[in-house]
């Protein structure tokens, strides 16, 4: 991108992301970078400002995460959040110690300094504390300019060297004012414009892929119907037009009509190059008889490869792959967390560029997955493009626990239509992340009319969620409820039981599988 940008600095907090997305919201651009990075390489990127995000270490640790001297030295606006607000305390000549009082949760602030350049756009609301250290003794040259109900140090300014810190974490929800705080940093003491919009970006975009395919390049791109690979080819084939190649899979394993509606929209409506390689039979053959989630999920991916690059040979003029990487796929490789253990296998297009010799083309790795929706708005995709709910890679694979065969794939498309049908019904139904139905490996007893059945059950899953990370139950309401799993065990074949899956992720995960 052709923006300064603003640079966030890492330090092991879950709400970095966050402030990312907070600070893109109003209209700057922003990278989210580890905190060890040397402080010339982050010179080098020509940056306006710098955030120092919140982290789960205390700085009075020996070993706890510190950037590079000389970060603090440059001649930047700098703001702290909470672990940050602590580091530059420390760093500069102040002190930190154990909070007399632990703050987590909602706080509420006392009166605010009336010359504080960080409070000039706030309106009184409640904050988010998460700390158990606080700001004992401020750093040369520093005022306190806001304390909590309870007189400890909510937040520090030294206006002649641009430096800023907060105690309390101004990107999360729980923080209504958040928002104005950051844009007091950001527009009225580092100066900055809001020019990071979809129509930039989307310009911006379409000269970097014309520039890098040339005039007579071509482009494959895996197309799934989902929000990313969508929004991705919309990005080239505005760009290129028909020298991009849509590559549509068939694996059988998609929801109820779904290939047709693929075809539909990018082939029919939106005019897309488009090819369909049906592949059912041979996806259902490679998992015949396969149980355990895992050799499933490679399973699929092996084919996926397999049957993609044979599709990709009828373009022989292709070089390069279009792939919808997003953001926190880019900022996940290079966290600052260490490796995390492996919950499940995810399935992508991994290994492809190397395996046919592509160049990547990734129009998305720099967006979250509302900046996402956005763009795509601004290029004109049709909502339910735009809206779809996450859909996974292996398919109904993973939402049919045991073996899975062409009758059970069968019943839980039926099974799922239903419930997507009755939930698209709800007022509030925009606020589910995700929601479909899983086909248990469990039979039970039923009676229907006067006979005995003994059939599977069927579970309903919905969730709320920002990005998928964690993810609360949605309530659906009981008499939602009860019109799905009426419907669901009076028109599906082979059911004879729902039950409602009330989990939130952690403990559980949103598959089942």
């Amino acid at each position: 991108m052709n923006h300064a940008p603003v640079v966030i600095l890492d330090f092991g907090s879950q709400t970095t992301q966050l402030i990312a997305r907070r600070v893109r919201e109003l209209g700057v651009y922003c990278e989210i970078h580890p905190y060890h990075r040397p402080a010339a390489e982050v010179s080098a990127l020509a940056p306006r400002a710098l955030i120092l995000s919140g982290g789960p270490a205390s700085v009075t640790d020996a070993d706890a995460p510190r950037p590079d001297p000389a970060m603090l030295e440059l001649d930047l606006p700098i703001l702290g959040i909470c672990y940050g607000c602590q580091l530059l305390t420390q760093s500069l000549g102040g002190k930190v110690a154990a909070s007399p009082l632990r703050e987590f949760g909602r706080a509420a602030l006392g009166p605010r300094a009336p010359d504080s350049r960080l409070f000039s756009r706030f309106s009184d609301s409640p904050v988010w504390m998460s700390h158990g250290d606080h700001v004992e003794l401020t750093p040369p040259g520093f005022t306190v300019t806001a304390k909590t109900s309870d007189g400890l140090v909510a937040a520090i300014e030294d206006p002649s060297r641009r430096r800023f810190g907060v105690q309390f974490h101004p990107e999360v929800h729980h923080t209504p004012g958040g928002k104005d705080i950051l844009a007091a940093f950001l527009f009225d003491v580092a100066g900055l414009v809001a020019d990071w919009t979809p129509a930039h970006f989307i310009a911006e975009t379409l000269a970097r892929i014309r520039a890098q395919v040339g005039d007579d390049g071509h482009v494959i791109c895996g197309l799934s119907g989902g929000v990313d690979s969508a929004v991705a080819a919309a990005l080239v084939n505005a760009a290129i037009g028909k020298r991009l190649h849509c590559i549509f899979v068939d694996s059988g394993l998609l929801r109820k009509d779904e290939a047709v509606e693929v075809e539909r929209t990018f082939g029919a409506e939106l005019a897309f190059s488009l090819t369909t390689v049906d592949a059912r039979e041979r996806f259902l053959g490679a998992l015949a008889g396969t149980a355990d989630p895992e050799l499933k999920r490679k399973t699929i991916g092996r084919v996926f490869i397999d049957v993609f690059e044979e599709a990709a040979r009828a373009f022989k003029d292709a070089a390069f792959l279009c792939q919808g990487t997003l953001y926190p796929d880019v900022i996940e490789s290079v966290s600052v967390r260490g490796p995390s253990a492996t919950i499940k296998t995810h399935h992508n297009v991994g290994g492809l560029p190397e395996r046919m010799h592509l160049k990547l083309i990734e129009p998305l790795r720099e967006l979250f997955k509302d900046e996402v929706r956005a763009v795509g708005r601004e290029l004109g995709l049709p909502e339910r493009v735009l809206m779809r709910e996450p859909f996974p890679g292996p398919g109904l694979a993973i939402r049919i626990l045991g073996p899975v065969s062409p009758e059970r794939i069968h019943t839980l498309q039926e099974a799922d239509a239903i419930v997507r049908a009755e939930l698209a019904r709800l007022p509030n139904k925009h606020e589910i992340w995700q929601s479909f139905a899983v086909l248990l490996p469990v039979r039970s007893v039923g009676v229907m009319g006067d006979a005995r059945t003994y059939e599977e059950v069927c579970a309903v899953r919905a969730v709320t969620s920002v990005d998928g990370m964690t993810a609360d139950v949605f309530p659906i309401p009981h008499e939602a409820l009860g019109r799905i799993a009426t419907r669901i065990v009076n028109e599906v074949r082979g059911i004879n039981r729902v039950v409602y899956d009330i989990t939130s992720k952690p403990p559980g995960t949103i598959e089942w599988e």
